[in-house]
């Protein structure tokens, strides 16, 4: 548990590996997977390399592992199962009695961590999850890894490269998250970037309207998403789904661009027949309420609420939320009572480790112009601080992490570094250095006179790349 006291407690950490299926001599070593969160389960993300193109994926060990906390990993934290249940709250505290619930809410959170956690909350750091990947490393007798990580993914690989540089061989950092911002900042940067991503989706809906008869323009899409909040506080649809859970719902379409039909029929069917059933099951298939159910959002805060201090004064809070609620409404007070509990969070924080690349050998570095999870400003510190690495930009795209799904201009150039080392070059100006198209928005099944259809191994994918 306490990496510097080696003969104290232990913890255990589920693996998964699938092995290089090339000749020996081709085998290129050991690739670790983490998909995000922090508090995404990543035994799974193993079976990540048969998505490489050109069977570049085949000359590795993809090793899979749920964080330290996580999943198969013991003990797993989680706090209160049903914390994402229904009759929450509205987001955004118009009145003092919603400012209070959500204080309340937010505070008996912490406080059952408190009691679940006990001492695994003082060793939660980004840290020493980077620790424990060294001790992996260790485990397969590996001198160096590779690494593929998604989302925070990207911020351990930073890290993990300015601790143990020597012991880098090659990463792919995809959904590229600011180490400058962490954490209070960074989310205040996501606010901005979520109202702008929903905007395009709201445009999206328009250009659609005779499927789904929602508005011809963008603004009125908009203007009628932001009615459908104000009615929903007043009288939740089917009883459960009020302005909170329709926040949530939505805010998947601001994450990916995988799911952006699903939604679209749901907020349709309710606004022209008053069919709530689809809008629950989005939230049902995004907030399950069985036991253990809060584990990842447990594990994002005993991470995020000890990497850095966060400020525990409300009038802070308040002040900042209003200003940016004010030019980014969708997603501002969500995120900011989603991260509230770091106010009275029982471990003490550390401060962020100062990441520097400048030992680190090349990376590979990738993001959409858009993406609304880890804007694309981060990407480009990031890559200021690793001062040989490359970065692609999926251009316009607000899909965030949505690399070996089919783009080839993105999944070759991956294919092709993890083969050879090849990087785009590195451009000069601050900026990206190879520009392709972005994650291709979807056509509607109706527009094409087909019935709807999933692409379960892409969602399921998708699903463990989380916040």
């Amino acid at each position: 548990m306490d990496h510097d006291k080696p003969a104290g407690t232990k913890i255990q950490l589920a693996v998964s590996r699938i092995k290089h299926t090339v000749p020996q001599d081709k085998y290129q070593g050991v690739i670790l997977v983490n998909p995000g969160g922090p508090g995404g389960a990543g035994q799974s993300m193993a079976t990540l390399g048969a998505h490489v193109p050109k069977g570049a994926g085949s000359a590795y060990d993809w090793i899979g592992f749920d964080p330290r906390g996580v999943g198969a990993s013991t003990p797993k934290l989680t706090c209160v199962s049903d914390y994402a249940g229904y009759n929450r709250p509205a987001y955004v505290p118009t009145t003092k009695e919603i400012e209070k619930a959500w204080h309340a809410k937010t505070t008996a959170y912490a406080k059952a961590c408190a009691k679940s956690g006990g001492e695994l909350l003082n060793h939660m750091r980004t840290e020493d999850a980077v620790r424990d990947i060294d001790a992996i490393r260790a485990a397969l007798g590996a001198e160096k890894i590779n690494f593929y990580g998604f989302s925070y993914g990207t911020y351990l690989g930073q890290v993990y490269a300015t601790k143990f540089p020597e012991r880098v061989r090659r990463m792919v950092l995809d959904g590229v998250v600011d180490p400058t911002r962490v954490w209070y900042e960074s989310n205040l940067d996501q606010d901005i970037a979520f109202d702008k991503a929903i905007k395009v989706y709201f445009a999206w809906l328009a250009k659609y309207d005779a499927i789904y008869h929602l508005g011809k323009t963008a603004k009125a899409v908009e203007k009628l998403y932001y009615k459908q909040l104000a009615d929903l506080a007043k009288k939740p649809a089917g009883g459960l789904i009020g302005p909170a859970e329709f926040t949530d719902v939505f805010l998947q379409a601001g994450y990916y661009v995988f799911g952006w039909e699903a939604t679209a029929q749901a907020f349709s069917a309710w606004v022209t027949k008053k069919d709530s059933a689809a809008l629950k099951r989005l939230y049902d298939e995004k907030n399950p309420q069985d036991a253990g159910a809060d584990n990842s959002y447990a594990i994002y805060l005993a991470v995020q609420c000890t990497d850095n201090k966060w400020p525990s004064d409300w009038r802070r809070w308040k002040k900042d939320n209003w200003r940016v609620h004010k030019k980014a409404p969708f997603e501002t007070w969500g995120n900011a009572w989603y991260n509230a509990p770091c106010r009275h969070w029982p471990a003490k924080a550390g401060r962020p480790v100062k990441v520097n690349g400048a030992k680190s050998p090349p990376l590979l570095m990738l993001s959409e112009t858009l993406d609304a999870a880890t804007p694309f400003s981060g990407a480009l510190e990031a890559r200021r601080r690793f001062p040989t690495s490359a970065l692609i930009e999926g251009v316009g795209g607000t899909t965030h992490a949505g690399s070996l799904f089919g783009n080839r201009c993105i999944d070759d150039t991956i294919a092709d570094y993890l083969a050879t080392g090849a990087l785009p070059k590195r451009l000069k100006a601050d900026r990206s250095d190879k520009e392709c198209v972005p994650v291709v928005l979807p056509t509607p099944n109706a527009a094409l006179g087909r019935t709807v259809t999933k692409n379960y191994d892409r969602l399921r994918l998708q699903e463990l790349i989380t916040r």
